[in-house]
């Protein structure tokens, strides 16, 4: 008779942990992060202190649309990150006018801003491969109507925030506002 090899409990332990790591750095570079709300450029769709899960798989297959709200790297420096709601695609032309941004000839409809911008700014034509975006508070914003961000280079843009899980009151899935599906492509 053979004897049964048994593992200890020590080495059972060992092996979870190890496989709970591999599985935690897989998803945490292919799937989804967290991400820390830092200032006030999105209120009030998003707070200082928030805490969001990031959807980095999506862009992999389509790339970024209208309305959505975006981590990126910030353009002037890769290594800090940046949330903003984004408004052109590539192709789009943006105009920032009495405080409305108008997309393509069409103004949009933002009930979730803070409120309208208080300059005028544009117009702005997206290149290929790039973004354009906004905070939602526009006049507490960094965004692409500043040199040091511009227009947001694909590459530069890490995911999108899918899930909002901290503070505990405010838990749910970051929406794309309504008036979004109806915006025309240019």
């Amino acid at each position: 008779m053979v004897g049964k090899v048994t593992k200890s409990v020590l080495q059972e332990y060992v092996e979870a942990v190890v496989l709970a790591a591999v599985l935690a750095a897989f998803i945490m570079t292919f799937i989804a992060r967290s991400f820390f709300v830092e200032g006030y450029s999105m209120e009030p769709t998003l707070h200082h202190g928030e805490r969001l899960l990031v959807d980095e798989l999506t862009y992999r297959f389509r790339p970024p649309a209208r309305g959505e709200i975006v981590v990126l790297r910030f353009p002037a420096n890769p290594r800090m990150r940046f949330i903003k709601r984004v408004i052109g695609v590539p192709g789009d032309r943006i105009v920032i006018q009495g405080g409305r941004v108008i997309l393509n000839g069409r103004p949009l409809e933002e009930g979730y801003i803070a409120e309208p911008a208080r300059s005028d700014a544009g117009p702005y034509v997206v290149p290929p491969d790039s973004y354009f975006v906004l905070g939602d508070n526009r006049n507490n914003s960094q965004d692409s109507r500043f040199p040091t961000v511009g227009y947001v280079p694909r590459r530069l843009v890490v995911g999108r925030a899918i899930l909002r899980y901290w503070p505990l009151t405010r838990v749910g899935l970051v929406r794309l506002p309504a008036p979004w599906s109806a915006v025309a492509a240019p």
